[in-house]
């Protein structure tokens, strides 16, 4: 893909974003483009960065730890999500690295994070990840339990939770979960709904989205590997 077509990509779907919210009464503004640039190499961002995007999603500390901070030093305003899985032994690097973590979901991470923002007085925004289809490969905290997580991370671990994410099972239609996750934001007072990636965002923007994560309707496909 060409950097006229990564920009005219992210371009299309700020005009989507901006008509769904006019189709569903939301403001535009309330809602926050994450250009999932996982896997795509700095030279692929690099054009989407001077065109004004600056809210990125990464799946992988060690590929974010590789290509951002040189990024950065050029483009000042970026915000970094973590939309991967994290695990506890890379949460010193994570806690440096990110702005946003969207994927706290177990004990032991929660311990491990709390122990680096106390450490590095650094406090990244933390999202728990809601397994709303309750698929046992993926990732995510079941609905059931979520009560008695979201309690010990304020009580136990003194982590101050902002709001859910959500990736619904492929096979399924989204807007069930989507439905889901905002229900159980609104019941525990979180008001950050991630939830929505190129083919299904604009159900989650109906559904409450504050955060839609796009990646190939911006950069393409990406190589399999």
């Amino acid at each position: 893909m060409s950097e006229n077509d990564a920009v005219e990509g992210l371009r299309q779907v700020q005009a989507s974003i901006r008509r769904s919210a006019s189709d569903y009464d939301r403001d535009p503004s309330a809602i926050t483009l994450v250009a999932v640039s996982k896997t795509f190499p700095a030279e692929a961002i690099e054009p989407v960065l001077a065109a004004g995007q600056r809210v990125f999603g990464e799946n992988y500390v060690q590929e974010a730890k590789a290509k951002w901070p040189a990024l950065r030093e050029r483009y000042d305003g970026v915000e970094l999500h973590l939309i991967g899985p994290l695990q506890s032994n890379k949460a010193k690097e994570a806690v440096a690295l990110f702005d946003a973590i969207q994927t706290l979901d177990r004990p032991s991470l929660a311990e491990a994070l709390a122990k680096e923002i106390a450490k590095q007085g650094k406090k990244p925004r933390l999202l728990v990840q809601v397994n709303t289809g309750e698929e046992p490969q993926k990732g995510g905290v079941a609905p059931s339990e979520l009560d008695a997580f979201l309690n010990a991370c304020r009580s136990q671990y003194g982590l101050e939770i902002e709001g859910l994410m959500c990736i619904p099972p492929a096979e399924d239609p989204p807007s069930p979960h989507f439905a889901l996750l905002n229900t159980l934001a609104r019941k525990h007072g979180l008001k950050t709904l991630s939830m929505g990636m190129s083919a299904d965002f604009d159900a989650a923007i109906q559904l409450g989205a504050t955060h839609v994560r796009v990646g190939s309707a911006i950069f393409g496909s990406r190589a399999k590997a």
